[in-house]
């Protein structure tokens, strides 16, 4: 829970605009109680019997990953992993490598043409 709580912390800081947070399926119920009494959005994914997926922060942002369907995030189509990675604040330049890599986009750019 102290993870989860300093999760909170930084989100209500402006610090993410989303969160990811893997926990035990036991502190669902203390999770949810937590993010109704700060008035955060949130989601929750079953992983197995024993984990869940805890997403929350703006609003926009669980709009975005609700529309992804309720899917494992190692089913996450290209387009939709990247635009996880982007709300959760990683590394920009990590994640266009990772999306290129992902989709097989290996041209170098000394090779590339210019378009229009």
């Amino acid at each position: 829970m102290q993870i989860l709580l300093h999760h909170v912390y930084e989100y209500k800081k402006g610090l993410r605009s989303l969160v990811l947070h893997t926990m035990s399926s036991k502190e669902k119920d203390k999770t949810e109680e937590l993010l109704i009494r700060k008035g955060i959005n949130y989601f929750l994914h079953s992983v197995n019997e024993n984990k869940i997926n805890v997403f929350f922060g703006k609003e926009e942002c669980i709009q975005i990953i609700l529309s992804f369907g309720e899917k494992s995030l190692s089913h996450f189509s290209d387009e939709e992993d990247f635009i996880l990675g982007i709300m959760l604040g990683y590394d920009r330049t990590l994640q266009y490598e990772r999306y290129m890599k992902r989709k097989g986009i290996v041209t170098p750019i000394s090779n590339s043409r210019q378009v229009g």
